[in-house]
């Protein structure tokens, strides 16, 4: 396979930094993973396949890029075992190898682990030292929800999250005097050096100018600079995929064993990543990664961190796009009950016609959606916040953390005095398709919020729903659990429930 350090842009050819040296790949296989790259090319076993779907932590590394918000870097752990090679395309990639000094210290993060006991067997300690590093370079202080969340897509079959959790807080000792040297050494709020403003320097000259357009045998990758090349693509190529971050296109190649034919990237698509605040809404792009796009939703509505805290994992966030949980079509995808009952539009595109569509009438039947040939999703607009608006949304899995939903519910109350002005109630994990439970809001709406109207309305879910059963939950389970947590909302909004799943457990270990 064809390595140099050349710097000049080719079309074909993907170009990423990996210590401190530009690797150039020119055709690659478009849907070769990261971690395939790693292992057998470059021989770096230290990142490991434990799953090879993004669950299991074990793989993972970190990317840095520019910091959009202006000056250093910003870094970010992803899962390498679903990550496709030309997607490193501009940036930098750092794996357990690229911690070691050159006369062999340890990171900071590394010694920790070592002195805090934080690896039994050891097959797993590689993905959690490069989560912590992410998190080390992010957080000066972090609290202990912030280290379970950084570890959540971290899995130690060993048990041992005890002492892990100890390093991810001793950590910050040992880096501490780490003041403008290494930047890798160095710890979140440690004044920019010259070594961060180099590998700034360095990315910055490998900034792409034109569309990235690979031919692999028969096989093609395209990754369009605009959107109006986007859009071009899409037409020109209606039956390609359409990848963003990789999480659920991904396994179609490492656990269904797929070959695809061509495929369109989004992420070089500035426009689709793009955040705004609106009059009337809030409009994310299609391209957003759910790390940016949910700080957008909670600014409008923070009562939904809790249930955000759940949504996959950093790893998986920092990849996952909020359009791709919406375009796929998924009945499990934890962002659409909430994007449902907050009553969410669509901007959609085909050439240069642009539509807007209600969120409800996307959906038409299991993993099939509105979007006609060539067309393909823009943008998400959410409602601003109206007086008098409460809103929750519930999770049930069989794992607390990185696990897919047996039932997602979300709730939006408006409430005129004691009456309700508007009542949505949306479902996920219970039919084909995710979906508002028409029934049950005809129920409220328009009468008292109290509990009579709560249990009849509780009984109405019944004309909504047909649950199934499979290897998540029995269709039983799912309709009582769909119920309860309508009564769940009506406990809380009326205030005989406040303690929250977070608020148990959560302190920093002694």
């Amino acid at each position: 396979m064809p390595i140099d350090h050349a710097s000049a842009e080719r079309a074909d050819t993907v170009r990423f930094v990996l210590d401190a040296e530009v690797i150039e790949l020119r055709g690659p296989d478009p849907t070769r993973t990261v971690l395939q790259f790693l292992r057998e090319d470059l021989g770096r076993t230290g990142t490991k396949e434990g799953c090879a779907e993004g669950d299991c932590g074990a793989c993972t590394v970190a990317l840095a890029e520019p910091d959009p918000g202006g000056g250093g870097l910003r870094v970010r752990a992803v899962n390498a075992c679903i990550r496709f090679l030309p997607t490193l395309d501009g940036k930098e990639l750092f794996t357990v190898e690229s911690l070691r000094a050159p006369g062999g210290r340890l990171h900071p993060v590394q010694q920790a682990l070592v002195d805090c006991h934080g690896s039994q067997c050891g097959f797993c300690t590689p993905g959690f030292v490069m989560s912590l590093f992410a998190l080390y370079k992010n957080a000066s202080n972090p609290t202990r929800r912030e280290i379970d969340d950084a570890l959540a897509g971290n899995l130690c079959r060993c048990t041992g999250y005890a002492p892990i959790v100890r390093a991810a807080e001793a950590m910050y000792r040992l880096g501490a005097a780490e003041v403008g040297g290494d930047w890798l050494v160095a710890p979140h709020g440690t004044p920019a050096g010259a070594d961060e403003a180099q590998r700034a320097a360095r990315l910055a000259s490998l900034a792409r100018s034109g569309s990235l357009a690979i031919e692999h045998g028969q096989r093609r990758f395209f990754a369009p600079a605009t959107l109006d090349e986007l859009a071009d693509l899409v037409i020109a190529h209606p039956d390609a995929v359409l990848l963003a971050g990789g999480t659920d296109v991904a396994l179609w190649v490492t656990k269904g064993l797929r070959e695809l034919s061509t495929v369109i990237h989004t992420g070089g698509v500035a426009a689709l990543s793009a955040i705004r605040r609106e009059a009337a809404h809030v409009e994310i792009g299609a391209g957003a990664t759910l790390t940016d796009a949910i700080p957008a939703i909670l600014a409008e509505y923070p009562e939904l961190e809790e249930f955000f805290l759940r949504f996959a994992s950093p790893p998986i966030r920092n990849a996952g796009t909020l359009g791709g949980n919406v375009a796929n079509g998924s009945p499990i995808g934890d962002s659409i009950p909430v994007l449902l009952a907050l009553d969410a539009t669509l901007v959609l595109r085909r050439g240069e016609a642009v539509r807007e569509l209600p969120l409800g009438d996307f959906y038409l039947a299991y993993r099939k959606t509105a979007l006609a040939p060539g067309e393909f999703l823009v943008a998400v607009r959410i409602p601003r916040r109206r007086d008098r608006t409460v809103v929750r949304a519930y999770k049930v899995s069989k794992r607390f953390d990185q696990d897919i939903s047996a039932v997602c519910a979300a709730f939006r109350l408006e409430l005129d005095g004691a009456g309700v002005r508007e009542f949505r109630a949306a479902y996920g994990g219970m039919a084909a398709i995710p979906k508002r439970a028409a029934a049950c809001e005809r129920m409220l709406a328009g009468g008292q919020w109290h509990e009579p109207a709560v249990q009849q309305a509780m009984g109405a879910l019944e004309q909504d729903f047909t649950p199934l059963t499979d290897m998540r939950s029995s269709a039983e389970y799912r309709r009582r659990v769909a119920t309860n947590l309508l009564y769940r909302f009506w406990l809380e909004t009326s205030g005989e429930l406040a303690t929250t799943v977070y608020a148990y457990g959560r302190q920093k270990l002694a």
